[in-house]
């Protein structure tokens, strides 16, 4: 296992899109993880503990693990936030009760008013 498999900009043909060397070591001046190469299916994102524990697993630390847990936290982060409702768009702008006219009304029927 080597780190470049946790960054997004190691291709698929072995390369760093940077033009890096790959190397040896669990370390990378240009690390660049994604939530992508720890959880491939979204649904399987637990809390960004559970990247952090996957991370030191592989052998990930120093400034690479600071990477790893910003990325984790912003994605917790981003799954915690509930969206305030939105108004139902069918009845945005249809008028209140009160604003309805009575058509039924036989108060002040008109003959011109059919």
């Amino acid at each position: 296992m080597i780190i470049c498999e946790f960054c997004l900009q190691y291709m698929s043909n072995g390369k760093c899109t940077f033009g890096l060397n790959i190397p040896k070591r669990m370390g990378c001046r240009e690390f660049d993880p994604g939530i992508g190469k720890f959880c491939s299916n979204p649904g399987d994102f637990v809390s960004p503990n559970q990247i952090i524990q996957m991370a030191t697993f592989f052998g990930i630390k120093g400034t690479e693990l600071k990477k790893v847990k910003l990325i984790a936290a912003r994605e917790g982060n981003s799954r915690t936030e509930v969206p305030a409702p939105q108004p139902d768009a069918l009845t945005i702008n249809e008028p209140q009760e009160e604003e309805r006219p009575d058509y039924f009304s036989t108060s002040a029927t008109r003959k011109s008013d059919f």
